[in-house]
């Protein structure tokens, strides 16, 4: 990100996690008058992230495509029920997943996966929201997140499409950090969701073995996704075919795929770590990776999760 040759991109590394940056992103779009201030000057905010609806349509589509995948394989038959455990944080690849479903898609289950950062996992549980508990560093950071706003969206469905439901609900989360939905409400998440959550060495684990018995290496949010899908099977019996949804390419997170594969030694890090990683699972880069090892630093900016607003109005010169 901080070699990008856009003229007109900035890139600013935010002094926080990944549930701070996005409640100030959240509360900037929610400002009337910055967004009447910005709009003067002939700008408006969108977001690229799944806090924008517009993210889950292609990902809804990769769901339908899959399904056909295993038709086209011999693995099912037209109209067969299938299962997808899914790598979870924000929860929007699997609330894309539901959308899917709702649209006509044999899903039997969706399996949602977290790391050690399982509010998600206690949640479809117990039906309680827990947002105050220890925040985990992990190798899975896309998922390192306590507050996952597109469960929102699902909570939305759950209780009939009311707002004002749905809006008390975010409302406590917000103020007193948890809420509890009703017993009816859990009832109707679990006909669709089951959850689970790999802690520990977990998906180091499940990122070895998958590279030992096929040579394919997975990135650690994917292994999340591959151990905890062992875990639902081991624990039910359910034998339906199971879609591992992958979320990113292991040269991503070069650093946890060669530990797990080798026991790399993780101080070796970046474009090091990409290129030891290349000769060790004898996978061609992506061009957009391969353009890094000659790509200039062109972005060194770096600010406070609470000096957001006021760099977007230095950025924009708006002030």
């Amino acid at each position: 990100m901080i070699t990008q040759p856009g003229a007109n991109t900035h890139v600013v590394a935010i002094d926080g996690n990944f549930d701070q940056a996005q409640t100030n992103v959240k509360e900037i779009f929610n400002d009337d008058a910055f967004k009447q201030e910005i709009a003067a000057k002939g700008y408006q905010f969108s977001s690229a992230n799944s806090i924008n609806i517009g993210r889950l349509v292609p990902q809804v589509a990769y769901y339908f495509y899959a399904y056909g995948q295993l038709i086209k394989q011999a693995a099912i038959q037209p109209g067969d029920t299938v299962n997808f455990s899914v790598p979870t944080g924000n929860f929007g690849d699997i609330l894309a997943g539901y959308y899917a479903k709702e649209l006509g898609l044999p899903i039997n289950r969706l399996i949602c996966a977290s790391n050690q950062n399982n509010v998600l996992t206690d949640f479809f549980d117990t039906g309680y929201y827990d947002r105050v508990r220890p925040f985990f560093t992990t190798t899975s950071p896309s998922m390192d997140i306590l507050v996952s706003s597109n469960l929102e969206r699902l909570i939305f469905r759950a209780v009939g499409s009311d707002a004002t439901q749905t809006s008390a609900y975010m409302h406590e989360l917000e103020t007193a950090g948890h809420y509890q939905i009703k017993p009816e409400t859990l009832s109707f998440l679990k006909e669709t969701f089951s959850a689970g959550s790999a802690t520990g060495d977990a998906d180091a684990q499940a990122i070895a073995s998958v590279f030992k018995e096929t040579g394919f290496a997975i990135d650690p949010h994917t292994a999340v996704a591959k151990a905890v899908a062992d875990q639902y099977r081991e624990t039910t019996g359910d034998d339906t075919p199971m879609v591992i949804v992958s979320t990113a390419s292991p040269y991503k997170f070069p650093n946890a795929v060669l530990s797990a594969i080798e026991g790399h030694d993780e101080t070796t890090d970046g474009l090091d770590a990409i290129a030891q990683l290349k000769d060790t699972i004898n996978v061609p880069l992506p061009p957009a990776i391969q353009k890094l090892f000659d790509a200039p630093v062109r972005h060194k900016m770096s600010v406070n999760a609470n000096e957001m607003k006021e760099t977007i109005s230095k950025i924009l010169k708006i002030r």
